[in-house]
């Protein structure tokens, strides 16, 4: 059986003994870019590599797409290939944040380049080390690949179109940050505070239960109908701050059998970076 949303931290101790898979660690601290890697450093799931937000799973230097602009896929087959990743290796990312920085990043990026056999850490690296689960500091040994992989343009919006399709009354936006930034009460990161206007706001927080990890499939499924109410998951345009968080609302309809939306990857912070562009509040 392939992997297509989760796995608990007894599921990878057994996946990790039983197939060849591919462990990222993916933990990022957006106070200090630099922490996560040291952290990795000193300790980490045993064979697990590590993937940095900002230089592995995005490209800096592009301008005017928001915080955390997608890597070319040159630049993503490189790192998987550094991994040794071959496409018929199962991936298994986790972070401590629960998923959302930056595990369902990853998790999206290779489901947008056609792999099937990935998942997310369900509870992340705490779910590991609550199970008495071992860690390391040994950086493991993996044999370098040739990886071409291709992005799936229809899954990715950017600017101009999302700006059409929200003139379309079938299309739904959905914004992952939390309540107040959406509101425009406080923005500590990009140049305006608000919203989109016309996006609905379901913060990725609500996606997880009291103990970190994801709802029940059933549980999801329910309150993300509440917030779509007629809209189909194809017509469903997730967002967030810089398009990292927006993948856990993105993994979360996955995981309650409502796949097919997509991601507007500029988000909030591409969006907001042109003063033209209207601002809602409230």
């Amino acid at each position: 059986m392939k992997l297509r949303t989760l796995i608990d931290a007894a599921g990878l101790a057994k996946l990790a003994q039983d197939r060849n898979v591919l462990i990222v660690d993916c933990r990022f601290d957006l106070a200090d870019a630099t922490r996560s890697a040291r952290d990795y450093a000193q300790a980490h799931i045993p064979g697990a590599v590590y993937a940095d937000l900002n230089r592995d799973l995005s490209d800096l230097s592009k301008q005017g797409l928001g915080r955390h602009p997608l890597p070319d896929v040159s630049a993503f087959s490189a790192a998987l290939g550094r991994w040794g990743w071959t496409p018929e290796m199962p991936v298994i990312a986790y972070d401590t944040a629960n998923g959302a920085l930056a595990a369902a990043r990853l998790w999206w990026m290779l489901r947008l380049a056609g792999a099937q056999d990935v998942a997310v850490l369900d509870g992340g690296l705490q779910a590991w080390t609550v199970a008495g689960l071992p860690m390391t500091s040994d950086i493991p040994p993996r044999v370098p690949t040739q990886v071409s992989v291709e992005f799936d343009p229809a899954q990715i919006i950017y600017t101009d179109a999302l700006a059409q399709m929200l003139q379309k009354p079938q299309m739904l936006l959905v914004d992952a940050r939390a309540a107040p930034r959406y509101r425009g009460e406080t923005e500590p990161l990009d140049r305006v505070a608000g919203h989109v206007p016309g996006a609905r706001n379901r913060f990725f927080g609500e996606n997880l239960a009291a103990d970190g990890r994801f709802k029940s499939p059933a549980v999801l499924r329910a309150e993300f109908e509440a917030l779509l109410g007629t809209h189909a998951p194809d017509d469903v345009v997730n967002m967030c701050g810089s398009g990292v968080t927006a993948c856990h609302n993105l993994l979360a309809m996955e995981h309650a059998g409502l796949a097919g939306s997509r991601l507007y990857a500029p988000s909030w912070s591409g969006w907001s970076s042109d003063p033209k562009r209207p601002v809602a509040t409230g």
